[in-house]
């Protein structure tokens, strides 16, 4: 009878518990917790978030309810059982006073980062940008991004964000690579997919790794002690930072205090598109503000006419007015700037704009090309003249504190843009970097692994997917031939790391351009490697992979792995891009010839006693080794031979 009381008493104090009414006050759900969100899948889903503590709250899911109180340091998080994909469903986050989130799904959740060739969007003009834009309409693919921040401290909460169905209207400045990787996956799986979106142009891995973590080399943890060291007399980082940030908010604060368009007869001329430390002397190294304003004629026939303003891309915000009205605004400097006029603002004769841009670091100004700025009407380009000459101010407002545009010091983005999403689960990582270690590949021997550990680590869920990109084929200009080669070998040798997976991507890079504009290759390839390592597909997921050497004779046979059907080129074209040296280390390239499906065989007339083999070792190789799927082989080396890291 005891028992079956104290049975009756648990159940009962169960029961009042969750018939208790939410009394939590001032509830906010982290920022992540939006309209559109997707929840992972298959896995226990904490929603947290903040209010004034002591008070008890509620979340409710598809009848899971689930009850916490606030903690004393006005935290809370509720951890709802497990679902399989689907929806969409309400989730409902109850206080005093009641928050619902429409239209929420389950399904899984991937986080791209990395540096720009991850941040590059749609409309930055990948390969068909206009019609892939065009024909983006997935409402199971959702899509949030992380904005830049940097931070010395980890920090819990986003600045901003929210989720957004996939659409042509929420893709064109979301990352390429990421969309094209989401949609080939959700298209493979069926389910929702939500695509986590945190990268920022021209960083370093150490940058994305936690301190913890990064101090575990002796020469980042050097960094982070000068970075907090203030014994030199100069503002600290985080005092310029704070200094640019307060600058900024008091430059918008006076925006409303200025009369649109300027008085700008006494201003100098630049000629449009172009970078200003380019042009003017006076502005070299400049950051901060500059105006742009430009007076043009329209015939009386497009008066009151809808009319779309294209500026190309802007480096790094701006905001535009057409005759002192507002028509836009935009962050991010490889994102084309399209704002739509309202008929009324426009008038046959003179009309003015105005735009306000905003460099934070490096190079700042109009950096796209001439034939992007331009009016059209219903897509037809119009003929005033929008490139040329510009007036222009910088006096409006100070310059800033200087900072590097791209934060390279360790854990700056980890702190901002990774800690804020924990514990948020997700179903694996796809990264796309290491430009900017190029010059320490040995280094990022190490601090690539330790990367991928230190955020397994912290998330907690086991060792997830985690896919890379291995750096396409470039010429660096000023960078020592081995950087590159050498970079992309560490890469390859991260493999080891239990489930991972590697796009190679050095047949689709360009000569003179960092951000080679074929992303739809690359997502493919990062999709092909998640339907493996993610989801146990038995498929060719990579190109071919060097196994073994062995040398016969006069000739030297290398073995590969990931073949398909068979290593494969194209029928009239010789094999390319290997190089073979004996003890003495000089190299001599030479042509290979497929033996079997595995196989490779060199023979090298100058070298009677083949030491090693390179294939593919150069910044912009010219290889052509794929396998039956049609996917290029990776560049490797056979030898060892020691070459010490060489910065730039």
């Amino acid at each position: 009878m005891k028992i079956q009381n104290a049975f009756i008493l648990g159940l009962t104090s169960i029961v009042l518990m969750h018939c208790q009414s939410p009394t939590a006050t001032q509830v906010e759900p982290h920022q992540l917790f939006t309209d559109n969100a997707v929840l992972q899948r298959d896995i226990e889903m904490p929603v947290w978030g903040t209010a004034d503590p002591g008070g008890s709250i509620e979340v409710e899911i598809n009848g899971q309810v689930e009850q916490t109180k606030v903690s004393e340091d006005s935290s809370w998080q509720v951890n709802l059982a497990a679902m399989e994909a689907g929806g969409p469903y309400q989730l409902i986050i109850r206080g005093e006073e009641e928050i619902k989130l429409e239209n929420v799904m389950v399904g899984d959740v991937w986080l791209a980062s990395g540096q720009s060739n991850m941040e590059w969007p749609l409309s930055a003009e990948v390969d068909n940008y206009e019609e892939e834009i065009a024909n983006a309409n997935y409402p199971n693919i959702r899509l949030f991004t992380v904005y830049r921040n940097t931070s010395l401290e980890p920090l819990n909460q986003l600045d901003s964000g929210s989720w957004q169905q996939c659409s042509p209207e929420t893709v064109a400045n979301f990352s390429a690579v990421a969309y094209f990787f989401g949609r080939e996956i959700q298209q493979e799986q069926d389910i929702p997919i939500g695509l986590l979106h945190s990268s920022w142009g021209g960083t370093t891995a150490e940058a994305w790794v936690s301190e913890a973590s990064v101090r575990q080399m002796e020469d980042f943890s050097a960094m982070l002690d000068s970075l907090r060291s203030e014994e030199s007399g100069e503002l600290s980082f985080a005092e310029k930072q704070e200094l640019k940030d307060k600058t900024i908010v008091q430059a918008d604060a006076r925006l409303s205090e200025i009369t649109l368009p300027l008085e700008d007869q006494d201003w100098p001329t630049m000629e449009l598109p172009t970078l200003w430390e380019t042009t003017d002397p006076s502005l070299e190294g400049f950051d901060g503000y500059v105006w742009f304003q430009k007076t043009f004629t329209l015939p009386q026939s497009y008066e009151n006419q809808p009319l779309t303003l294209h500026l190309g891309a802007i480096d790094d915000a701006d905001i535009t007015w057409v005759n002192g009205q507002k028509v836009g605004e935009t962050a991010g400097y490889n994102v084309l700037r399209t704002y739509e006029i309202p008929p009324q603002l426009l008038k046959g004769g003179e009309n003015t704009i105005t735009v306000r841009v905003l460099d934070t670091g490096g190079g700042g100004g109009f950096s796209g090309s001439a034939d992007k700025m331009y009016l059209a009407r219903d897509g037809q380009q119009l003929s005033a003249d929008i490139a040329g000459e510009w007036k222009y101010d910088q006096n409006q407002e100070g310059d800033f504190p200087k900072i590097s545009p791209y934060p390279q010091e360790p854990t700056l983005l980890y702190n901002a843009m990774i800690n804020p999403l924990l514990p948020y689960p997700i179903k694996g990582v796809i990264w796309y970097q290491g430009e900017s270690n190029a010059g320490r590949a040995q280094q990022y021997q190490t601090l690539f692994p330790l990367l991928i550990d230190d955020w397994r680590s912290h998330w907690s869920i086991g060792d997830f997917p985690f896919l890379f990109v291995q750096l396409a084929s470039f010429i660096a200009p000023g960078s020592h031939p081995e950087n590159w080669p050498r970079l992309r070998e560490a890469q390859l040798m991260t493999l080891s790391l239990p489930n991972t997976g590697m796009a190679v991507a050095i047949d689709i890079g360009d000569s003179i351009d960092i951000h080679p504009r074929n992303k739809q290759d690359v997502g493919s390839r990062l999709a092909l490697a998640a339907r493996k390592v993610a989801y146990g597909e038995e498929n060719v997921y990579s190109g071919p992979i060097y196994e073994s050497m062995r040398v016969a004779d006069d000739s030297v046979i290398l073995t590969f792995e990931q073949v398909g059907e068979g290593l494969f080129k194209m029928p009239d074209e010789k094999l390319r891009g290997f190089e073979v040296a004996g003890e003495d280390r000089q190299f001599y390239q030479t042509q290979a010839t497929i033996i079997s499906d595995t196989e490779v065989s060199i023979k090298v007339p100058e070298v009677s006693r083949p030491a090693a083999v390179r294939y593919g070792w150069r910044s912009y190789p010219d290889v052509n080794l794929y396998n039956s799927e049609g996917l290029p082989a990776s560049p490797f080396r056979t030898d060892d031979w020691e070459v010490p890291d060489i910065e730039g």
